[in-house]
């Protein structure tokens, strides 16, 4: 008999990252205030500074989720093979929201303590293509948390 094993909370994370992703819209330039904003933040880091800044990011990243209502999704993640390029799936539930986030004393200790880390920084702003995808993810998570 199999047993059925509860995915790991970093998939989950994942999925409804996701799951945000599909259902965001996310016009930055003609935004109005109430609708997600999605982006994804492409960050080189200078080589000897890899650990250090994964640190200072998973805190600020695990702060802004916790404490921010608006912060839907902050998910760092690293290239395999290659630690120092790193992209982050960000979603703000709105324009205020991401303001708001980064204002947060939290964030502003991200930026200024990872400043001299940080080789390069593209912001690239997304818009959801498929939301009708959204019901199907949950479905394959099976309604666990």
């Amino acid at each position: 008999m199999f047993k059925r094993h509860r995915p790991p909370t970093i998939l989950i994370r994942v999925l409804i990252c996701a799951v945000a992703l599909l259902i965001g819209h996310s016009e930055v330039y003609a935004q109005e205030p109430t609708t997600m904003l999605v982006r994804i933040s492409e960050i080189e880091v200078v080589s000897q500074s890899v650990d250090e800044y994964q640190r200072i990011l998973g805190e600020e990243a695990e702060a802004s989720v916790r404490l921010e209502p608006g912060v839907l999704c902050i998910f760092p993640s690293a290239q395999r093979g290659n630690p120092t390029q790193i992209r982050i799936l960000e979603i703000y539930a709105n324009r205020d929201a991401y303001n708001a986030h980064i204002r947060s004393p939290h964030f502003q200790k991200y930026k200024t303590s990872t400043l001299d880390m940080v080789k390069s920084l593209r912001l690239v702003d997304m818009q959801a293509m498929d939301a009708k995808a959204m019901p199907l993810i949950f479905k394959k998570m099976g309604g666990q948390p």
